[in-house]
């Protein structure tokens, strides 16, 4: 209605019909009810992992064995090559769907321009997988004093020692070049991060199908035991040291197993993403 070049607002009555309002209410109530029901039923819990460690530490490789391990390949794919991989420069991301959840696992660049990044993942990570490359110590002390019972792949059958040799671009224990300090310090600024307390880690000694890499024990006793008993790791750090080949996939199942195990036991600590 205009009068006067102006508007008369026209008013309307809503019309309130008795129970309908409640009956919406208990429809919705419902709905939301069934649908929690469902997401609870069809959903899992997923937890992220980080894969750290020093750049050419063979991070990269792991991750393209574990999704050769767990992730179904479709009808006629060609099989990966996991020895045909680069650099990472940023991040490679892959969701490992097993029977009891979702491991989903954060390969970050190991270069010394892209380590100021891991931290911002570290209040989100469940486990951290940090891996060393065991061929590259050069003349750690603490490494270099212990007895080694590596044997020559004459020496014996087993697969073990019957691994492939591969020799490119690395110092061969005793040289002056390894990265052992550095990935010692690495480490412990991981550990001293508030962050990460509580979080398992597990330390992989990789490329042990190669002749010239130092035993998991040696690595164990005198890199990991000096970097977890000193102050910056603790002594009730939860965490474990295997032999890895990423290259062979030789330990990679074992390794999965472990943090599958550890963030169910650390659940509490760090509750999972339902998805």
């Amino acid at each position: 209605l205009r009068c006067h070049d102006s508007v008369i607002p026209t008013l309307v009555t809503p019309v309130l019909i008795p129970g309908v309002g409640s009956g919406l209410r208990r429809l919705a109530t419902m709905y939301h009810l069934a649908k929690s029901l469902y997401m609870y039923a069809t959903s899992k819990e997923e937890y992220s992992v980080l894969l750290l460690g020093l750049d050419n530490a063979g991070k990269t490789t792991l991750l393209s064995q574990i999704k050769a391990l767990y992730q179904p390949r479709p009808d006629g794919a060609p099989a990966p090559n996991p020895g045909k991989t680069v650099p990472t420069v940023g991040q490679n991301v892959a969701t490992i769907n097993l029977p009891e959840m979702y491991l989903k696992i954060w390969d970050v660049g190991g270069q010394l321009t892209m380590r100021n990044l891991w931290q911002s993942y570290y209040s989100s990570c469940h486990a951290i997988i940090f891996v060393v490359d065991s061929t590259d110590v050069g003349q750690d002390p603490d490494i270099a004093r212990l007895p080694s019972n590596r044997r020559s792949s004459t020496a014996s059958g087993s697969n073990a020692d019957a691994f492939t040799e591969q020799t490119v671009g690395i110092n061969a224990p005793g040289s002056d070049f390894g990265r052992l300090d550095e990935c010692s310090e690495v480490l412990e600024s991981v550990l001293k991060n508030s962050d990460v307390a509580g979080v398992p880690i597990l330390v992989l000694a990789n490329k042990q199908d190669r002749e010239d890499s130092v035993e998991v024990v040696r690595i164990k006793e005198g890199f990991v035991r000096k970097v977890f008993e000193g102050e910056s790791g603790g002594a009730m750090r939860d965490s474990r040291v295997l032999p890895v080949s990423a290259l062979l996939g030789s330990g990679v199942q074992e390794a999965v197993e472990w943090v599958q195990t550890r963030v169910k036991w650390n659940k509490e600590g760090r509750p999972p993403v339902m998805r």
